[in-house]
């Protein structure tokens, strides 16, 4: 299935219990507002952890995977794997708009910009979880630490990463 212009395809059964654990872990911090994107994966994610502490979920639209053009859905697995030259040329140029109409760098990393500045104005000195996708992560960790777009691609399912929002200064704690 797609939404907005993305595969929107639920969690697998280790998808729903690497959300259990999430929730497990997760549900002993002090956390004041859950977020999650468009996606359904995102939200499924974020139930275990929403229903122990019985907080709602908020949709952050601009949290969304990157838009991969005309490899969304599994071709973009398929191609990397293969190592389609188009895939090789994205890795060295560290751009994902090598992908036929894929998300630029430039945009994506002002659209999570945005909605992360949005969630810090809604929630300054608060602790908030946002249940997100390995694109958003890895550009969230490259805005914070000021290195290449590709720096930190590859987190793994049910990882986390933490960040420290001081109004345009970013920290990954």
């Amino acid at each position: 299935p797609m939404r907005d212009g993305h595969t929107d395809p639920p969690l697998d059964p280790v998808g729903e219990e690497q959300a259990r654990r999430l929730a497990d872990r997760l549900s002993l911090a002090s956390i004041d507002a859950i977020y999650a994107s468009t996606l359904q994966r995102t939200h499924q994610t974020a139930a275990p952890l929403a229903a122990k502490l019985g907080i709602e979920p908020i949709v952050e639209p601009d949290l969304r995977e990157v838009g991969l053009g005309e490899w969304e859905g599994y071709l973009f697995r398929k191609y990397t794997a293969e190592r389609h030259p188009i895939a090789v040329q994205m890795f060295t140029e560290q751009r994902w708009d090598a992908i036929p109409g894929a998300e630029s760098n430039e945009h994506f990393a002002a659209r999570i910009r945005a909605g992360i500045v949005r969630i810090h104005a809604a929630h300054p000195d608060q602790r908030v979880v946002a249940f997100v996708h390995g694109g958003v992560i890895g550009m969230t960790m490259s805005i914070a630490s000021g290195t290449n777009a590709f720096a930190f691609m590859g987190a793994d399912n049910g990882s986390i990463s933490e960040i420290v929002v001081l109004e345009e200064n970013w920290a990954i704690r």
